[in-house]
């Protein structure tokens, strides 16, 4: 145990990764519990720990199916997990210390500041009240859409069952945890329109970002009062960003996909698999089909949207819609000769540009060592291992059905792949971060050859 000494010395970030990595082992356990399982059913504690991990980090890859494993208690100690995921470890938290009638203090919000992302303290109660109130009308709107349709559709005819399994894929689909309750995703719905259009709003209102629903909301409330409202430089890159990724991944597979799984679909069928596989890939996880049934190009594509990810401050991974316009920006930028990077009449700040390749370089080099060891310790096609790496990291969980024939060393890895993505790049660095130094003296500058 800590001491009351080293427990100050911990960073606020330290204290965000200790929680989620005890919540991990503490669910692990849990799930290991014959008392969560389906009669006559065992299970592996890495593979329970893998499913915690799993839920946690909202990623939705599986070793087992669920529904074969798990009994009511268990599933619904899954979607606990999602939210505690989804939402964030201190959204959560904030919201049971204010039921208990506590004062949130300078450090719990720090830990709040950390766990979301933000560079400000201001606001961050409020923030995380309005985050949970959201989060939780949207999630029973989408258990209410959902377990209507089941019914009418004639999916499900007892009412309980139908709103049951429409409580899980509404939750599942907002916190973008990707699990089901089918064992094969979302194959049972593939020529449903009417699911497929409820589960992609779920997963675009959960991986868009925070941020952005509170400005959306606050736009209306201005909008009826009749008051002009100015969205923030970070709301217009985060949704020029994802969607223009929404677009450009759906018509990429279908220009890779027309000649080989789209070859005999109609136009409807062909629309849905490359729109619904598109923003699937920002980090819901749910498919209607057979991911490996994609060509090639397809699969590394899909990796690289993965890669990129959802929003900042979101319930994704990946290392971010809007680090992936910086860097864009940046090489337009120094492409046309400017030094500044100015975007909607605003200019990117120094440190930020800085920030942005720091992650992309830190994100490749975790992804090449993953795939790297997975390649040295599996005997699986490379395109396979570096989707279910990137699908990890981007805490997605597409699949091409990999993940099941890990061994043990190939599951440690992406339950530390799937962690990383959840924390973030920049609270993994900050965590190895040792304390500031005061440089008292400066060596002379010279500048060398870059790039040629």
């Amino acid at each position: 145990m800590l001491s009351s000494n080293q427990k100050r010395r911990l960073t606020s970030v330290q204290i965000i990764v200790f929680s989620y990595v005890t919540l991990i082992l503490v669910s692990g356990v849990i799930l290991w519990l014959p008392l969560f399982h389906n009669q006559g059913v065992s299970l592996s504690f890495i593979d329970a720990l893998f499913t915690a991990a799993s839920a946690i980090s909202v990623t939705g890859l599986t070793v087992i199916t669920i529904h074969e494993v798990f009994n009511q208690w268990g599933i619904l100690f899954l979607t606990l997990l999602f939210q505690v995921g989804g939402i964030g470890i201190m959204t959560l938290g904030t919201f049971i210390w204010m039921l208990m009638g506590k004062q949130i203090g300078l450090e719990q919000r720090i830990w709040i500041a950390t766990d979301h992302n933000r560079s400000t303290l201001s606001g961050l109660v409020n923030l995380m009240r309005n985050i949970l109130v959201m989060a939780l009308i949207i999630e029973l709107i989408g258990t209410v859409l959902l377990g209507a349709h089941f019914l009418i559709a004639g999916y499900y005819t007892d009412w309980y069952e139908a709103f049951y399994h429409g409580y899980f894929a509404s939750v599942s689909a907002f916190t973008n945890a990707g699990f089901d309750l089918h064992g094969n995703s979302m194959l049972d719905y593939t020529h449903d329109y009417v699911f497929q259009l409820t589960v992609m709003l779920l997963i675009i209102c959960g991986a868009i970002g925070f941020p952005v629903l509170v400005e959306l909301r606050t736009y209306f409330s201005y909008r009826r009062a009749k008051a002009r409202f100015t969205f923030s430089l970070f709301t217009k890159i985060t949704t020029l960003t994802f969607f223009s990724l929404v677009v450009a991944g759906a018509v990429l597979i279908y220009v890779f996909e027309r000649q080989h799984f789209l070859l005999d679909k109609t136009w409807h069928e062909s629309l849905f698999y490359s729109l619904f596989h598109s923003v699937s890939s920002r980090s819901g996880g749910l498919s209607t089909m057979d991911i490996s049934l994609f060509s090639t190009p397809t699969l590394f594509m899909l990796s690289a949207m993965m890669f990129i990810g959802a929003s900042p401050s979101s319930v994704g991974g990946g290392i971010r819609t809007t680090t992936f316009f910086v860097l864009i920006a940046t090489v337009f930028a120094n492409m046309r000769g400017y030094k500044d990077v100015k975007v909607f009449g605003r200019e990117l700040v120094d440190e930020d540009i800085m920030r942005s390749f720091v992650v992309f370089f830190i994100a490749i080099v975790l992804v090449f060592m993953a795939v790297i060891l997975l390649v040295w310790l599996e005997d699986l096609p490379f395109q396979h291992i570096l989707f279910e790496v990137c699908s990890a990291f981007g805490t997605t969980g597409l699949s091409t059905g990999v993940t099941a024939h890990l061994g043990t060393p190939g599951k440690l890895i992406l339950i530390i792949t799937m962690m990383i993505g959840r924390v973030g790049i920049i609270n993994l660095l900050l965590f190895l971060k040792r304390d500031d130094r005061i440089v008292r003296y400066h060596h002379p500058k010279e500048r060398i050859i870059i790039g040629q």
